[in-house]
C-alpha cells in the first residue's frame, strides 16, 4: 500500500518557546491526506488553519512531531532542502492572487518554473505547459495582458494555472475563494474540482465558506490547534 501523500504524527507549533509571550497554536496533530484527495480544512479564526498550512507548505517548521511528505521525514529540512521539495511536490493558491504586475498573464503561470532551478523544465517546454494551463483555466487570449488587464476572478484563474505550472501532487489553496463574487467564487471551485478529476491532484482547501466546503470530499475541523472532526463528505 502506498504511504499518504501527507502524514503528520503529534505535531506541534509553538512560537517564542521559553518566553512570557509563549503561545502554542498547534497540540499533536495527527493528519494523513492521500495522493489526490479533495479536502476541506475548516475552522473559526484563530484555530492555527494558517499555521498548519504554512507547515504542510514547508514555509515554518514545527516545534515537535513528525511531519512526512511523499514518503520523506522533511520535519527537519533546511531552508534548501523544503524550497527543492516545495517544487517537487507542492502547489499554492492564495486569497490574494499574489501575480507580478510587471510580468504577462503567460510568465506569470512560468514563475515557477524560472526559479525552480536544474529540475525545472527547459524554458520552451514550460512556455508550452503554461499556455496549456492558460487555455485549460479558460484565458489562452489573455496570455500577453498583465494582472492590472484583468478581473479579480481572471487573475485568480492565472494564480491556479501556476500552481499547477510544476504538476504538484498537491496543491495547498488558502481561501482561494474568499475575496470573489459568489459566481466567480462557484466558477474558480469548479476549476479547482476539474483539476482534481482529470489530473489526480490532490487539493487541500482552507476555507470559511460552508456551501464550498460541502462540494468536497473530506472536511477536517480544527478548533483550537486541535483537530476537532475529521469526515468523509459526499457532495450533493
Amino acid at each position: 500500500m502506498a504511504d499518504p501523500l501527507v502524514a503528520l504524527r503529534g505535531l506541534r507549533k509553538v512560537y517564542n518557546a521559553g518566553l512570557p509571550s509563549e503561545q502554542a497554536v498547534l497540540h499533536g496533530i495527527d493528519l494523513e491526506i492521500g495522493h489526490g484527495e479533495f479536502t476541506a480544512l475548516i475552522g473559526p479564526s484563530g484555530s492555527g488553519k494558517s499555521t498548519l498550512l504554512n507547515i504542510l507548505g514547508l514555509l515554518e517548521g514545527a516545534s515537535g512531531g513528525e511531519y512526512r511528505l511523499a514518503g520523506r521525514d522533511v520535519t527537519g529540512f533546511d531552508d534548501d532542502a523544503r524550497t527543492a521539495a516545495r517544487h517537487e511536490v507542492l502547489g499554492f493558491v492564495f486569497q490574494f492572487h499574489h501575480l507580478l504586475p510587471a510580468f504577462s498573464a503567460l510568465e506569470n503561470v512560468m514563475l515557477p518554473a524560472l526559479i525552480g532551478g536544474a529540475a525545472a523544465p527547459a524554458p520552451e517546454v514550460m512556455r508550452d505547459r503554461a499556455m496549456s494551463l492558460l487555455k485549460g483555466v479558460g484565458l489562452a487570449g489573455a496570455a500577453d495582458k498583465r494582472p492590472a488587464e484583468l478581473s479579480g476572478g481572471m487573475q485568480q484563474r492565472v494564480a491556479i494555472a501556476r500552481s499547477l505550472a510544476l504538476a504538484p501532487r498537491l496543491v495547498l489553496a488558502d481561501e482561494p475563494t474568499g475575496n470573489l463574487d459568489t459566481h466567480t467564487s462557484d466558477s474558480i471551485f469548479k476549476l479547482l474540482r476539474e483539476f482534481n478529476r482529470s489530473n489526480g491532484t490532490g487539493f487541500l482547501i482552507v476555507t470559511h465558506d460552508p456551501r464550498l466546503a460541502a462540494r468536497c470530499d473530506r472536511i477536517v475541523e480544527l478548533v483550537d490547534g486541535r483537530i476537532a472532526s475529521d469526515r468523509p463528505n459526499r457532495p450533493a
